[in-house]
C-alpha cells in the first residue's frame, strides 16, 4: 500500500487546485505555482492542459489544448450558460475593459461594482419588448451563477446592496473578440425585432 507522502510532489496540491479552479496570488499555493511552473506545465501537458500564469494580475488557471478541429480531450467540462447570464457576463467584461482603459491615479487595480450598478448597466443592453420585469426579478440568480463560475467575488453586503470584485480571469474567458461578436449579434437581433 502506497502512502500519500511518498507519492506526491511539492507542487501536487497546486495541480489539484488548478484542476478545480483558479489559484490567486493570496493563496498559499501561489508560490508553488511560481516556483514549480515548469514541472506543473509538464504534468498538465500529459493530460492536454496548459498552465496560464498571469503574474501581473495575480492568478493562474488551466486551459485545454485544442486539436485542429477545435476538439479537446474533454477533461474540463464546458458549461452552457443562458442568454441572460451571458449578457451579464459580457456587461461585466465591458465594464472591466473600460476600467482598464481609463486609468485614474489612485484608482487601484481591482474593479468593484455593486449589484445595483450591475442592474443599471445591464438594463442599457435590453432591447424594447424584452420582459424587463421578469429579467430584473431573476437578475440576482444570474449574478449568483457568475459568482459560482468565479468571475465575481462578493466582498461586502449591507442590507440590499452587495459589492463585488470583478475577477480578472474574465478577460481570459471573455476576450475582446468574443465581446465584439456578442455585441454584433445583439445588435443584429435588435434590428430584426
Amino acid at each position: 500500500m502506497n502512502h500519500l507522502e511518498e507519492q506526491i510532489k511539492p507542487y501536487s496540491r497546486a495541480i489539484v487546485k488548478l484542476l478545480k479552479s483558479t489559484i490567486e496570488r493570496k493563496s498559499k499555493l501561489w508560490e508553488d505555482v511560481i516556483n514549480y511552473q515548469t514541472e506543473i506545465q509538464e504534468y498538465l501537458n500529459l493530460i492536454g492542459l496548459e498552465l496560464i500564469v498571469k503574474k501581473d494580475e495575480g492568478f493562474a488557471f488551466v486551459k485545454q489544448f485544442e486539436d485542429s478541429e477545435g476538439k479537446t480531450l474533454g477533461l474540463i467540462v464546458r458549461r452552457q450558460i443562458g442568454f441572460e447570464t451571458t449578457l451579464v457576463l459580457v456587461v461585466l467584461r465591458q465594464i472591466l475593459e473600460e476600467f482598464d482603459s481609463n486609468p485614474i491615479q489612485f484608482q487601484g487595480s481591482e474593479k468593484f461594482i455593486s449589484n445595483v450598478e450591475i442592474k443599471e448597466e445591464v438594463e442599457l443592453f435590453l432591447q424594447e419588448g424584452y420582459n424587463k420585469m421578469k429579467f430584473q426579478k431573476e437578475l440576482d440568480s444570474y449574478i449568483n451563477k457568475i459568482v459560482d463560475l468565479g468571475y465575481l467575488k462578493e466582498v461586502s453586503k449591507k442590507e440590499q446592496i452587495i459589492k463585488y470584485q470583478i475577477h480578472r480571469i474574465i478577460k481570459e474567458k471573455v476576450t475582446l473578440d468574443i465581446l465584439k461578436e456578442f455585441k454584433d449579434k445583439l445588435q443584429a437581433y435588435v434590428e430584426s425585432v
